[in-house]
């Protein structure tokens, strides 16, 4: 029962509906003592850029990190929000024609790690990581979010021209609040066409997370205790931006599955025409074999009557056929199926 109840404190987003409302007490201390009985069992990690995990590829992004490293944020603690980043960029499928990704690390001040257009690959994007720096001091989010919209997600810095079609999503690692105003540059940001992720760590401001983020907020907005779990959002971020297969996660199609965007329809092979039900297939009926009788010339009785006879033999092998042609065909589905 403590360890479904670790998961699900730890890795569902959190979003209070009336930001203003007292956090439940019973709640808190559910979670710090959840909490504390996981760092004793948690093996310590470090960021490795060889290492590389599973890759998605339902959805290509324009992806910019803009992480908080002011003062509150521990050194150790910083580590851990790289290692976050680096295991972000282990799920993604990378490339100049792929999602690309640029960090954004600021605190009083504000400084662009790495542009959309510096690396298209794994190693080389993981290693840049390795080497960001805390930048201390204090908590410019709105700063930071405006030099994102307005010097990384620019055309000259790697990002794809809106005609493209390309997502542009901003994803906000802070365990603080805002020293400066976020919510009109987050609404230019929204408005610009950014898609605004915000994870609250700690002491993170919950207000300041909703003024920031992108509607639904329930899909936008997230909240760790600690730095320690900032990992275990991975998998969630994972299924939230590489989207899903649909036909890879079972369809219904007799014989050919073709994913559309989130959804998929069905095809049939070559011969066979869709039927009304959307699923299933019948042989076409120019497919059948057709006899074609012409009149005999000499008009010999005999003759037209063994033709006539012959034709519809024909017919009705054809129609044999192409009723063991369906059931071989439901056969191939109820075995690819199994």
């Amino acid at each position: 029962m403590m360890r479904c109840l670790l998961c699900f404190l730890l890795l569902a987003p959190v979003l209070a509906t009336n930001p203003l409302s007292a956090p439940d007490p019973d709640l808190s201390a559910a979670q710090s003592f959840a909490q504390t009985r996981s760092h004793g069992r948690a093996p310590v990690r470090t960021l490795n850029p060889a290492e590389t995990d599973s890759q998605c590829r339902s959805r290509t992004l324009d992806l910019v990190f803009i992480i908080d490293s002011s003062r509150s944020v521990r050194p150790g603690e910083f580590e851990k929000v790289k290692i976050f980043l680096a295991d972000m960029v282990d799920t993604l499928d990378v490339g100049s024609d792929a999602t690309r990704v640029a960090v954004v690390n600021y605190a009083s001040t504000v400084k662009i790690e790495f542009l959309l257009k510096n690396h298209f690959n794994k190693p080389d994007m993981k290693k840049a990581i390795t080497r960001i720096e805390p930048l201390a001091a204090g908590t410019m989010t709105g700063l930071a979010i405006k030099t994102a919209m307005n010097e990384a997600f620019t055309e000259e810095s790697g990002a794809r021209p809106r005609s493209s079609g390309i997502s542009k999503v901003a994803i906000i690692v802070t365990d603080g609040r805002p020293q400066d105003q976020v919510e009109e540059v987050s609404a230019a940001a929204r408005a610009s066409g950014i898609e605004i992720y915000a994870v609250g760590v700690d002491r993170a401001d919950m207000r300041s997370l909703q003024l920031m983020a992108s509607i639904p907020l329930d899909d936008h907005v997230f909240y760790v205790e600690t730095y320690g779990v900032i990992e275990k959002l991975t998998s969630k971020f994972r299924e939230t931006l590489c989207g899903l297969d649909p036909c890879a996660m079972g369809h219904d199609c007799q014989h050919i599955c073709v994913n559309s965007n989130a959804s998929y329809y069905c095809q049939c092979r070559t011969g066979y025409i869709l039927n009304a039900d959307k699923k299933t297939c019948s042989l076409k009926r120019n497919e059948a074999v057709k006899v074609v009788v012409k009149e005999d010339p000499c008009k010999c009785e005999a003759r037209l009557a063994f033709q006539k006879q012959t034709q519809a033999a024909l017919q009705q092998l054809s129609a044999k056929l192409a009723d063991v042609s369906g059931r071989m065909e439901r056969l191939e589905n109820m075995v690819g199926r199994a």
